[in-house]
């Protein structure tokens, strides 16, 4: 820090302003000392990680290591590419991603709203519980759920269906049915969670403008329009900006689990097919390169969503 201040006496007035931010970060050693533990973590776990990225471009070989592998550029870019199941992984991933964040975005604010709006606490504060619960269910309870409740003997939807007529369907051996119950078991599992931070931003809102509201005549459904929306559209848009990047990142764990031979053609998406051929079959090169792809997508959508976001809303990341 010694260095940096000579330094900044040399620069003259821009120095000034660099001594004025070192002094303010040395009375704050406390909390410098503290966002070094995450700091520390995040640059372990997420940037010395990159490194391991050009083996995407090299034949890897364990016993070689990264540097000892053979350099093949794209060659396995090329043979992704070319592939016959190239565009239906495409297809599955991003419809499928695109389902559930059409669905699945929305009900989090819904939510928040709905319990923002509740007077009775008890009844709040134990409805936000109910739906933050199945948040800390393991993804293989929730798939063992599924499969019972598909059960065509004693299975919850089939004796739903049975009352309205329907036959006994196995849905957990139905391609139609995969992507309707992999989205609609993770609304039901995160929408609790993720409308935490919908219920800290209404709660951050001043009581002064629902008062002002009420005396103008307002009804409930108008204060939601046009205090409580408004209110915390900056937060929607930056989560939905950051929902927009992973967009072709979905989880492995639980298609895994859904998977079988019969719902193939709609189950199979990148991360499944990265863990097969990676992990399962030791293709590590161009299961990296596949996950370089995919990554890269989700990087440009992001940049992409940003600029749209900054340029029309006056809100982004940066």
């Amino acid at each position: 820090m010694r260095a940096a201040e000579g330094v900044a006496k040399r620069q003259g007035v821009p120095g000034k302003k660099l001594r004025g931010i070192l002094k303010s970060l040395r009375g704050r050693w406390d909390l410098l000392l503290i966002f070094s533990i995450p700091l520390a973590w995040y640059i372990l776990f997420q940037y010395v990680p990159l490194y391991g990225v050009q083996i995407a471009f090299r034949r890897f070989n364990p016993s070689a290591g990264i540097l000892g592998s053979p350099w093949v550029g794209g060659l396995y870019f090329k043979q992704f590419f070319g592939s016959y199941y190239f565009w239906e992984l495409i297809r599955n991933t991003l419809f499928l991603s695109l389902f559930q964040m059409l669905v699945g975005f929305p009900v989090p604010i819904a939510l928040a709203l709905l319990i923002n709006e509740i007077r009775f606490k008890k009844f709040r504060k134990f409805l936000q519980n109910v739906t933050y619960i199945p948040h800390f269910l393991s993804l293989v309870v929730v798939v063992s759920m599924l499969g019972l409740f598909s059960n065509t003997g004693y299975g919850l939807f089939n004796k739903i269906g049975a009352l309205f007529g329907g036959p006994p369907v196995d849905y957990m051996a139905k391609a139609e049915y995969f992507r309707p119950l992999y989205v609609f078991s993770t609304v039901w599992q995160m929408m609790g969670f993720n409308s935490v931070i919908y219920i800290a931003a209404l709660s951050a809102i001043d009581p002064a403008l629902y008062e002002a509201a009420i005396i103008d005549g307002a009804s409930r459904w108008q204060k939601i329009i046009h205090i409580s929306l408004p209110c915390i559209l900056p937060t929607i848009i930056i989560l939905f900006i950051l929902r927009i990047g992973h967009i072709m990142e979905l989880g492995f764990e639980k298609a895994y689990l859904m998977q079988n031979p019969i719902n193939m053609e709609t189950s199979e998406l990148i991360s499944t097919f990265i863990y097969k051929n990676g992990i399962q079959k030791g293709q590590f090169s161009y299961s990296a390169a596949v996950g370089t792809f995919n990554n890269l997508i989700n990087f440009f959508l992001l940049v992409a969503a940003n600029f749209i976001s900054r340029k029309t809303l006056r809100t982004s990341l940066w």
